[in-house]
């Protein structure tokens, strides 16, 4: 009998059939079929997990294959089928059917240890026709998010043997539409809240229309005049998580950490510093995991100081931002992750901060061009946003923060918007930023005298035929904001405003 499992790479994945075969000989364990180090040494934490929990291992020449052989295999989650595909050759009386699979790992004492990345696998499972899992007890809390699935959680292989072969000892639990949890707000006492932001009137503008449309921001202006403020506090206006946003959420997070319990409910807020590696940043490594822009997808990634950043890291942002995923290949594999976020870019005006301020500027000319070079255009022109943020007076720091509730107001125009969307596209998850040029053509209600004042801003201003897509579906969201079927005039021309892009210009 055939003992499957799961290798997931990604969003995807492969079934992986796990066969055992008994001869005479001296006994050893030998695997087969590409396995690396991890799979390898397998073979040991079995040993030793058998002989704890009093299981009987045959005597006997154990040749295990892991097919289809030609794929690379690197995940300690095939300890369990393995185990139990030893047990089911020595007794055929395995009560597992075709559609079952197994994933964990196994500690020396025989406890099942929970594994990465389960909710991918399950998902891979369930497209694939699996309707059964076994998974380690603490993987239980995750892989319960997985709709339309039976999964049973076991701590040790002893109690999973007596599963299989004996009398029903574990508990199994149908998902049916998956274990749905209350979304919560990005509310954390670290981040300030809209109404905290003194002034800035057009700059929670522009953050308004980006949380609505999913829109990339950029914002420019002196140090110190709250653009790190602002942006933080974008994270509390932005709509619960969905379902199945928290469902991919959580499995981007569990490949890259070690946490294999928690769910995330909240959208991410994600800053990584400038000096940051570009593998933790776009992702990748020996064994192939999201980094931040996969880590931030559903939520925000944040750069502060976005110059800063090396300009390998910069570029590199070019495919996630038009094509909301990254593919990151090598030489033997290729992934791609989920990286559908909101970019929130922030920079000075010049080295020093201060040039156009009343403060003196101390950079040179050439400083200051050199500077702004460091974001190439082919960038800039992939964001939705531009807006500039000036200095606030410093006697308006201090006043008590007004009694009327800006935020709530907003966060309910943002919700109509969204709702608005979610019927246009007949998705929880799309946004007007995420509209192709097919779908802007036929969704977005471009009414005839709008189109007009497009196209002669197009002709003076000089924008390319992505900005002036881009522009259009700002101009929706903006729509939107407003309940309005149509896009009208005044709404390009505000599309507009945030189109500036004096930093490039003066580039």
């Amino acid at each position: 009998m055939q003992i499957q499992s799961i290798l997931s790479t990604g969003s995807d994945g492969v079934i992986i059939d796990v066969e055992c075969h008994l001869s005479n000989g001296l006994p050893n364990i030998v695997i087969v079929g590409f396995a690396s180090k991890a799979i390898e040494e397998a073979k040991e934490r079995i040993r030793s997990a058998f002989a704890s929990t009093k299981l009987l291992l045959p005597r006997k020449r154990i040749t295990i294959n892991l097919a289809p052989a030609d794929i690379p295999k690197d995940s300690t989650s095939f300890d369990l089928p393995i185990a139990v595909a030893i047990l089911t050759a020595e007794n055929q009386s395995a009560k597992l059917l075709s559609n079952t699979a197994l994933i964990g790992e196994l500690g020396l004492d025989g406890t099942i240890r929970p594994v990465r990345g389960i909710i991918g696998k399950l998902l891979v499972g369930r497209d694939k026709g699996l309707k059964t899992f076994y998974v380690p007890q603490k993987n239980l809390n995750q892989a319960r998010m997985v709709p339309g699935i039976t999964v049973v959680g076991a701590d040790n292989i002893k109690d999973l043997h007596a599963e299989l072969f004996g009398s029903t000892v574990l508990t199994k639990e149908h998902t049916e539409g998956g274990l749905y949890l209350k979304a919560k707000p990005c509310n954390s006492k670290d981040i300030p809240s809209f109404n905290e932001v003194v002034g800035q009137s057009r700059a929670k503008r522009a953050l308004e229309i980006a949380a609505a449309g999913g829109h990339n921001v950029f914002m420019n202006g002196p140090p110190g005049t709250g653009k790190s403020m602002l942006a933080k506090a974008m994270a509390t206006i932005l709509p619960p998580l969905s379902h199945e946003e928290m469902l991919t959420i959580t499995h981007l997070h569990s490949l890259a950490t070690n946490d294999y319990e928690s769910i995330v409910t909240a959208r991410p807020f994600r800053a990584p510093h400038h000096s940051a590696s570009h593998t933790s940043i776009i992702g990748g490594g020996q064994k192939i995991r999201p980094g931040e822009i996969s880590l931030s997808h559903g939520g925000i990634l944040f750069f502060d100081e976005f110059p800063e950043f090396p300009r390998t890291i910069l570029e590199a942002l070019r495919q996630p931002l038009e094509d909301s995923a990254i593919t990151i290949a090598r030489a033997k594999e290729s992934v791609t992750f989920p990286a559908n976020f909101t970019l929130i870019a922030t920079a000075n005006p010049c080295p020093c901060g201060h040039y156009g301020t009343a403060k003196a500027c101390q950079c040179l000319p050439y400083q200051i061009q050199q500077y702004r070079r460091k974001i190439s255009g082919p960038i800039l022109d992939r964001i939705d946003i531009y807006t500039e943020v000036q200095e606030v007076e410093h006697k308006l720091l201090l006043q008590e923060t007004p009694k009327g509730d800006d935020a709530s107001q907003i966060i309910t125009r943002i919700a109509k918007a969204r709702d608005l969307q979610e019927k246009r596209y007949d998705s929880p998850t799309r946004r007007n930023a995420d509209m192709n040029n097919r779908e802007v053509k036929s969704l977005a209600q471009l009414s005839t005298s709008a189109k007009s004042v497009l196209d002669q801003a197009a002709v003076s201003l000089g924008i390319s035929a992505r900005s002036y897509m881009r522009t259009i579906k700002v101009a929706r969201t903006i729509a939107d904001l407003g309940s309005q079927t149509e896009i009208l005039p005044d709404h390009i021309s505000e599309a507009l405003q945030y189109r500036s892009q004096a930093y490039a210009t003066e580039s």
